[in-house]
């Protein structure tokens, strides 16, 4: 039989392979003892860094945390802001003139004005509160110019000064139609009213009675509403004036009225004095 492999080729074949096999385990020894240290270093090495995000910071974010800025509350006015132009005050009930920035306005007990609330009075002053504190707001008189007395304030420089009412009074024989402006001039300067015309009290007994007309300036509107120094003021569409709650309660509410009927004693007679304001 013919060999196909010599025997000796053969030998040199397994030798060969041997070498190789033997090169292998040597080889994969290497990796176990060896490698594994290199691989951990290398692995260490190659750890991802940690991620970080710049934030970009404002100087005031820069410099440490932001503080909350503090709300600055509006300084409240003064009581010497408030100027007393005339008082009435009784058990019941306190009703006074006041000026404050210029303007008139008419307060009765709790009404409100720069931070100030009416509680009360006397005959001569009026009494405010404010965070549980008392005022006392003293009344400024004077003489006033035309023959009658009255109350203003002399170092109060109201708009009235340098402003003239508008307007005009038209006698339409049953009644006279004023013009609204009129109204609105006398409504917001209360001192105005005391230049032209004089009122004081009427009483019977300890009850109010009226109002009566100690003087007017000629050629005022009051003289054109078809008054006369002496005339009692009775009542005003149908209110009785026996009150400052009614008297100022009519003054409030007069720039959103159409007509007035005034009720008056003139001597010993009673007269009804119609208005239409437009």
């Amino acid at each position: 039989m013919k060999h196909l492999f010599k025997p000796k080729r053969f030998k040199e074949v397994i030798v060969v392979l041997a070498l190789l096999l033997g090169v292998k385990l040597v080889w994969v020894v290497i990796e176990l003892i060896l490698l594994p240290v290199a691989g951990v270093e290398r692995t260490q090495s190659e750890l991802p860094k940690a991620l970080y995000y710049r934030v970009k910071l404002t100087p005031k974010e820069a410099s440490g945390p932001v503080s909350a800025t503090p709300v600055v509350s509006k300084p409240q006015g003064a009581i010497k802001d408030i100027q007393l132009l005339a008082v009435y005050h009784a058990s019941d009930i306190t009703v006074v003139t006041v000026v404050y920035q210029n303007k008139s306005k008419v307060l009765s007990g709790g009404d409100e004005i720069n931070g100030f609330i009416l509680e009360g009075g006397g005959n001569d002053f009026a009494t405010f509160i404010r965070d549980d504190q008392s005022y006392r707001v003293p009344l400024i008189k004077t003489k006033v110019s035309g023959g009658g007395t009255g109350t203003v304030s002399p170092s109060v420089v109201s708009p009235s000064s340098n402003t003239q009412a508008q307007g005009d009074i038209v006698d339409t024989g049953d009644h006279k139609i004023v013009d609204r402006s009129l109204i609105d001039h006398y409504t917001k300067n209360m001192d105005d009213i005391y230049k032209n015309i004089g009122i004081e009290e009427i009483k019977k007994g300890n009850a109010l009675d009226g109002f009566k007309v100690t003087f007017i300036r000629r050629g005022s509107m009051f003289e054109k509403l078809g008054l006369q120094r002496g005339d009692v003021l009775k009542s005003i569409n149908g209110e009785e004036l026996n009150s400052y709650n009614a008297a100022m309660n009519m003054y409030k509410n007069m720039p959103d009225t159409d007509n007035l009927t005034l009720i008056i004693q003139r001597g010993d007679q009673e007269m009804e004095l119609e208005y239409e304001i437009n």
